[in-house]
């Protein structure tokens, strides 16, 4: 029986996610996806948080991957730490048996349990939904991306007591890698 792991990523599965990332974002016109770039960089830097970046191995081979990464939510200069979710990738042989929504699930829950609130994505509104995210801009967050609508996102996440504050609103601000993809 073949077993799905969800786990954190581990120092040596670092190639393994580069050629996941490599395979699901792959264009004729693009040696090296910007999405493999992006995760090198984010990786070596103070947005890591390396028990945010989720990996489902399928038969011990890893074949998704999740990346949760700290962005900032400032406003009338203060600021507060969210996480952005992305890039999520699935080995094209594995893709449409759900493992992407396991992983990013996986990552989800795993940052519910650190105690984080809030996550921002960029991606197909149809796809996120079933996670509970809606449009960022209905939260009062905008970034960049606010004007692409429906696909610039966000989830609040379960308090983890029952007094905690709302969540941040204001310009979610994304670690410097972000500016490249």
């Amino acid at each position: 029986m073949t077993t799905l792991r969800l786990r954190p990523e581990d120092p040596a599965d670092t190639g393994a996610v580069r050629r996941v990332l490599a395979a699901a974002f792959a264009r004729p016109d693009v040696a090296n996806p910007p999405e493999v770039r992006l995760v090198d960089e984010l990786r070596g830097g103070d947005a890591w948080l390396p028990e945010l970046a989720m990996v489902a191995e399928y038969g011990g081979e890893i074949v998704g991957y999740a990346l949760f990464t700290r962005v900032m939510v400032c406003s009338e200069g203060r600021s507060a730490p969210a996480l952005a979710l992305g890039p999520v990738a699935v080995a094209p042989h594995r893709q449409r048996i759900g493992l992407g929504a396991s992983v990013v699930q996986a990552g989800l829950e795993a940052a519910t349990e650190l105690g984080e609130r809030l996550v921002v994505v960029l991606g197909d509104p149809a796809y996120y939904r079933r996670f509970g995210f809606s449009r960022a801009d209905r939260l009062g967050l905008t970034s960049p991306w606010s004007g692409l609508g429906e696909p610039w996102q966000a989830l609040v996440l379960p308090p983890s007591i029952s007094d905690e504050p709302a969540p941040p609103q204001g310009e979610v601000v994304f670690p410097p890698p972000w500016s490249k993809v």
